[in-house]
């Protein structure tokens, strides 16, 4: 892979903390005018090949590559750039603000047959994919809940009037698309499309700073919660007529679960917590792209469909598109 990285945030400087242990060829990074100095210390620090101020010299380079680590209402438009050119794109979550704009790229991704997935994290970690294998054991489902409540650094300037891109409703921000997203992914890969789905919001100047989607999946119930405004211990559960996991952490960070059933038995599931959680779903993209594995991608781009599906019913419930 020769990847060419946008953006100069968080997620991409996580990411430069792993890439040295991925099999990427040639790297390369799109900053602004404006980002100029931090784009070339991020260069100079993680050996960075290409640096890059102009997106379309990029993409006439030699990557194949683009990850689109960007504001969310800037996927689509770069994202769409990169297929046109014949790209195969990595989209970070969620991929886009509207349903529309997801099947939009959906189809041009399928016309100059390039593959296009969403950095969703929690698909690839090693302790969901041991409890997929495992979710069996507990019987029927009956309930899931699962919460990420974290207090956002940002929320104290929202509050003053200061809006950054998380908290601006014209940019595609708010708790869930920017948190709760998490939640939905989890229960949408275990358990695909629900029958419907409701969102009960804490609402200040057209954005959800928090709220609580209530999911039906018809045999069973699932609550996923997530809030920027304020902050709680992380505990999930999943309940079934056999028994119960819990998880400790944000789904997206889960290293290791406990499983406790009716019958006494039980066990603790711990998975190596070395790696940066974005290693794995990396290793996963790598190996889709290099190989074209398009059945793998097409699965993948399912369960983001769900989730998408089921984010701007809940912003529209909210009137928030």
């Amino acid at each position: 892979m020769k990847l060419g990285i946008l953006g100069t945030g968080m997620i991409v400087k996580d990411l430069l903390s792993t890439i040295h242990k991925l099999p990427v060829s040639r790297l390369a990074i799109l900053g602004t005018p404006q980002s100029e100095e931090k784009t070339r210390d991020l260069a100079a620090r993680h050996q960075i090949d290409d640096v890059f101020f102009d997106y379309q010299a990029m993409l006439e380079s030699d990557v194949d590559t683009v990850y689109v680590a960007l504001p969310n209402h800037l996927h689509f438009p770069f994202a769409s750039q990169a297929i046109q050119k014949g790209k195969h794109v990595i989209i970070e979550k969620p991929m886009t603000t509207s349903v529309d704009e997801l099947e939009t790229l959906k189809s041009l991704a399928a016309k100059h047959n390039v593959i296009m997935l969403e950095a969703m994290n929690v698909h690839h970690l090693p302790a969901y994919l041991s409890l997929k294998s495992q979710l069996a054991s507990l019987g029927d489902i009956k309930l899931v809940t699962l919460n990420y409540s974290q207090y956002s650094s940002r929320y104290d300037d929202f509050m003053a009037g200061i809006v950054h891109p998380a908290f601006d409703a014209s940019k595609g921000g708010g708790a869930l698309m920017d948190i709760n997203v998490y939640n939905l992914h989890f229960v949408a890969g275990l358990f695909g499309e629900p029958e419907s789905v409701n969102y009960f919001a804490n609402m200040h100047n057209n954005i959800d700073t928090s709220g609580m989607m209530l999911i039906d999946y018809g045999d069973f119930k699932c609550v996923c919660i997530g809030a920027k405004d304020c902050k709680a211990p992380t505990t999930s559960l999943i309940q079934g007529v056999k028994g119960n996991v819990q998880i400790t952490l944000p789904v997206n960070q889960m290293i290791g679960y406990k499983m406790a059933l009716n019958s006494g038995d039980g066990a603790q599931f711990t998975f190596d917590r070395r790696e940066h959680r974005l290693l794995y779903e990396f290793e996963a993209f790598i190996r889709i792209i290099d190989t074209l594995d398009y059945q793998a991608a097409a699965r993948l781009l399912e369960v983001s469909t769900i989730a998408a599906r089921m984010i701007e019913n809940g912003r529209k419930q909210q009137n928030a598109v």
